[in-house]
């Protein structure tokens, strides 16, 4: 295991697992936290129903978060080599700076949340993508 010395990769990481935390914290603190992070009223009232769908779905995007976070940590060199490391770190970053930059063709599927959450949730994806792909550029060679 080298050291980290990739910041962006670092940031990326801490940034995703952040970001699961917050998922985990939807499905512990229940519909406040899905209301307060914009999710639309449908998902609410599943929340608020006890309907399986929302933790489920909130989960696996959790792990997926988490998964991110490892990838950027074993391209940073923080831990041990994980597996297609090139081909998975950058598929994070196309998929981050996707959702950050195409978000106005994903507003007519989700009409229920609102221009803020999606103004919100973008931007920081698109850090996150951006953050992604300057640590990917400063370690190509070493992937």
């Amino acid at each position: 295991m080298q050291n980290s010395s990739n910041r962006y990769l670092v940031i990326g990481a801490a940034l995703s697992a952040m970001a699961g935390l917050v998922h985990i914290g939807c499905i512990v603190f229940g519909a406040p936290w899905y209301r307060f992070l914009g999710a639309g009223g449908a998902m609410i009232q599943m929340v608020e129903m006890g309907h399986w769908y929302p933790p489920v779905v909130t989960a696996a995007i959790a792990a997926t978060l988490f998964a991110f976070s490892a990838y950027a940590l074993s391209a940073a060199g923080a831990i041990r080599r994980l597996p297609l490391l090139k081909l998975v770190l950058c598929t994070i970053a196309s998929i981050y700076l996707l959702r950050g930059l195409c978000f106005f063709i994903l507003i007519p599927l989700f009409p229920e949340n609102g221009i803020l959450f999606w103004i919100i949730s973008s931007a920081i994806c698109l850090v996150l993508g951006l953050v992604h792909f300057l640590g990917i550029r400063q370690t190509w060679d070493r992937l």
